[in-house]
């Protein structure tokens, strides 16, 4: 199939990101992904039939891009099209999954394993068997709330009962649900436990990534998901080794979103770009292991970057959202600096800008180690260099608890060049 200048997703994968399922769109290098985005998390959690915590858009194939290459995408705009969504804390519901509530969800009646639901009435007891009608939810709230948006989506405001209950009937067109989307609208729980809190928006991509080199349920391809695969009872059980197949795609990092470019490895032939989880705002950490789910509209552009080989994705986040020690200098700065070097003897001062690794694992420890490890392999450098530099020049950051960060730093322009990623950071922050 030949590639397109603009491809249009609107169709999504059953739960798993499989690289042995031929890729339907294809897309030139250089060209853009528009995509209408289904809700993440909750809803795919309480739709047994989807085999993943998330219901992601089929990849994209990406003309010229090879095993061992990178591809940038670059998110022009997100919208948010949802005018309502529900979330909050999770709690599993025994006897309805076998291994794994997001991927082997099972009716506890007739033992249909990912059977297909109807919705009866509303609340956290309306999901049901189609097979033998029996409540079947494989997650419940322990704190949850719904939230509605205003017209231009700049603020969000949580429900009160009488509202959730409005809201909760019509759970596909409050949530902008899209035509393709098989997930069970998680409004209609009608959850209201704390009516009136005021949130902002700012809207990013809880998922946006390239296909692994194994099929993974699409909410376990991360390093902290990820391992519940290892030795597990279903059909996705991986060892430590497997799970580095990965592509850390299922970040959370709020930081992925409009005018930001995340750079990803490439694992299977024409990388297989997809993308999902949008979320309308979420704190560092996303703490509560959920955050406002919604439907939107994304525009990406893809760029292919030959042999630049990466273990995990490479975040260019706009300069606003950048720690301050890595924010790029002022000529003001610059001048004073070298004022000191010169006092100092130093005749040449490092000329650098900021880079953020993304790093995952089974906790905020590993994530770090991974993140450090990664940018050190990368470069070519010790990670105790790493080290330092983010201590002086960046930070880690918090994308995700329990395993995801980013760790930033400042980057001496001359190992940009090396790894052939000068010219792209350069175009995002001069």
């Amino acid at each position: 199939m030949k590639g397109k200048q603009t491809v249009y997703v609107n169709e999504f994968t059953d739960g798993v990101l499989d690289p042995n399922k031929e890729m339907e769109y294809v897309v030139k290098d250089g060209g853009y992904i528009v995509a209408n985005t289904a809700p993440g998390c909750w809803g795919p959690m309480i739709t047994p039939a989807l085999k993943g915590g998330h219901e992601v858009t089929k990849p994209v194939y990406v003309e010229g891009a090879e095993v061992g290459d990178a591809i940038a995408i670059s998110i022009k705009s997100i919208q948010v099209t949802s005018i309502a969504t529900s979330s909050g804390n999770d709690e599993p519901v025994e006897g309805r999954f076998t291994g794994d509530p997001f991927i082997d969800a099972k009716c506890p009646t007739c033992v249909t394993v990912n059977p297909e639901t109807v919705i009866k009435g509303i609340g956290e007891k309306a999901v049901h068997c189609k097979t033998c009608d029996t409540d079947i939810t494989p997650f419940i709230f322990t704190h949850g709330y719904t939230m509605a948006f205003n017209e231009n989506k700049s603020v969000g405001v949580t429900l009160p009962k009488e509202s959730a209950e409005k809201i909760a009937k019509n759970g596909k067109h409050y949530m902008a649900t899209p035509e393709h989307s098989i997930q069970n609208p998680i409004v209609t729980f009608a959850k209201h436990d704390m009516p009136g809190v005021v949130a902002r928006l700012r809207p990013f991509l809880g998922q946006l990534g390239t296909t692994p080199a194994q099929a993974f349920p699409d909410s376990h391809n991360a390093g902290d998901f990820g391992q519940a695969l290892l030795h597990a009872p279903h059909d996705f059980s991986m060892t430590e080794e497997e799970l580095e197949d990965r592509t850390d795609g299922h970040m959370d990092v709020n930081r992925v979103r409009e005018g930001a470019v995340l750079i990803c490895p490439v694992k299977v032939p024409g990388g297989g770009v997809y993308l999902g989880d949008m979320h309308a705002m979420q704190g560092n950490g996303e703490i509560a292991g959920h955050t406002t789910d919604v439907a939107g509209i994304v525009n990406l552009q893809v760029h292919v970057l030959k042999d630049v080989q990466l273990e995990g994705p490479v975040l260019l986040p706009v300069e606003e959202d950048l720690p301050y020690l890595a924010k790029p200098f002022s000529e003001d700065e610059i001048a004073q600096a070298k004022a000191l070097g010169n006092s100092w003897g130093v005749t040449e001062l490092e000329e650098s800008l900021p880079v953020s690794f993304i790093g995952t694992g089974k906790d905020l420890n590993d994530a770090t180690t991974n993140g450090m490890e990664r940018a050190a392999k990368f470069f070519g450098i010790s990670v105790p260099e790493v080290m330092n530099r983010a201590t002086v020049t960046g930070s880690i950051d918090v994308g995700r608890h329990p395993g995801v960060v980013t760790v930033t730093f400042l980057v001496p322009k001359e190992y940009l060049e090396t790894r052939s990623l000068l010219e792209i950071v350069e175009n995002q922050y001069l």
